[in-house]
């Protein structure tokens, strides 16, 4: 494991890092359309459920994004992946703000469809590419890069809300829009892969070595991507359960309207952290023991969810945020420890296949259930944190046997 020293060495590293780390940040508008939900409602006319349908078409054009970006950097550069991922995102911002008032299902097609898809072909450059630069500190660069991505909340929510109250919905798609193509345009030649830049021959050759570089089709034949992709599905479950109705379950446990507010604002800078502090600690107390926290704390604040009032409650679903963006942190890098980091922009994407269920399967259960039900849906996310505990221990002792039949070195630092 090298010090930090190293990383501060690393000038060339730490300069597509920051390039790839502002690109995040406006990628990760993916998780700002609750914002635009009651706008969008009031200027097509269009239910406000429908409107917020416009989450699930991005997240799951999010996954196909990151697979898809991850193929093509067979072929592409990284650079080129990235610029073409942010016009494609642009170019939806843009076309949002032409679609007729008839037919406001078209957003569906332009921020949800073509928005999603162009953040996760960026994306899965930018993180792919930062894993690279900083062979030794994985988790670190992981870290940093999708913690920027989940500040796009912090910094873009209430700029957003700002632009609403004084423009039309169209004009504040096209404003974006615009804000977005200038940070492409400025950026993407920056996110560079080291082979491309004269970079000291270590960092290639450290990133491909001790583990098989597999390719996804090769991947997927492997029980381990079951076993890590479950688990990713499993640990995230309390937080889609959770996240729907944040804010009418605050005021049932006791917070004021004012709390309840402030406690949506709490999970966004808690899961930022998260996702820099879970990777960042795994660089010290290996991957294993990352994952088997957060999975293990998740299960406990379950629990603990089912029966808290007032600031437990609020202290749980603080914890539960940060948990929930360690998994965005710490999952990529594992997917490179296990498979290689040459294709771990597919192969993430691969892998986020169980995120998109996830985020998919959970709110509808919570809904199903009832908010009057929630103590049981919140035991039961208990369990199902349980298991991806399991799976994660069965993960781990099958790397422990691959490391004992190949005499390696496959700790998870």
């Amino acid at each position: 494991m090298g010090s930090s020293g190293g990383i501060l060495s690393n000038v060339k590293g730490l300069r597509v890092l920051a390039a790839g780390c502002l690109m995040q940040l406006f990628l990760g508008v993916i998780y700002v359309w609750s914002v635009f939900v009651a706008p969008v409602s009031e200027h097509y006319g269009w239910e406000v459920d429908s409107v917020k349908l416009t989450t699930s078409f991005m997240l799951c054009m999010f996954v196909v994004g990151i697979i898809v970006g991850g193929k093509m950097q067979a072929r592409l550069t990284t650079q080129v992946i990235a610029f073409l991922g942010g016009a494609t995102l642009s170019v939806g911002m843009l076309a949002s703000g032409f679609v007729p008032v008839g037919a406001p299902w078209l957003i569906w097609l332009t921020y949800g469809v073509m928005g999603g898809l162009g953040v996760g072909v960026s994306y899965s450059a930018i993180i792919s590419t930062a894993q690279m630069w900083f062979p030794e500190h994985r988790g670190f660069a992981n870290g940093v890069s999708v913690c920027a991505f989940g500040l796009s909340t912090v910094l873009f929510a209430p700029l957003i809300e700002a632009l609403l109250g004084a423009l039309d919905v169209w004009a504040v798609f096209m404003a974006l829009a615009a804000i977005f193509a200038a940070v492409v345009i400025a950026m993407s030649p920056s996110i560079k892969r080291p082979d491309a830049v004269a970079a000291p021959a270590s960092h290639a050759d450290a990133a491909d070595a001790g583990t098989e570089q597999l390719r996804i089709g090769e991947m997927v034949r492997r029980k381990e991507y079951y076993l890590i992709a479950l688990s990713l599905m499993m640990g995230t479950s309390l937080f889609f359960v959770l996240n729907p109705s944040l804010k009418i379950m605050a005021l049932e446990r006791g917070l004021t309207g004012f709390m309840a507010t402030g406690l949506v604002m709490v999970t966004g800078v808690a899961n930022a952290i998260g996702r820099l502090a879970v990777p960042m600690l795994s660089d010290r107390i290996g991957r294993r023991g990352g994952a088997l926290a957060i999975c293990a704390v998740t299960a406990a604040c379950a629990v603990i969810l089912a029966f808290a009032e007032s600031y437990a409650f609020l202290a749980a679903v603080a914890v539960v945020s940060l948990c929930y963006g360690g998994y965005s942190g710490i999952y990529p890098v594992i997917t490179a420890d296990y498979f290689g980091v040459r294709n771990v922009g597919a192969n993430y994407g691969a892998v986020m296949v169980g995120f998109a269920l996830s985020s998919l399967a959970f709110p509808v259960a919570a809904g199903v259930i009832g908010e009057g039900f929630a103590r049981f849906a919140f035991l039961g996310a208990a369990g199902l944190a349980g298991t991806g505990l399991v799976l994660t221990l069965i993960l781990i002792g099958r790397k422990d046997g691959i490391k004992k039949r190949k005499g390696g070195s496959m700790g998870g630092g």
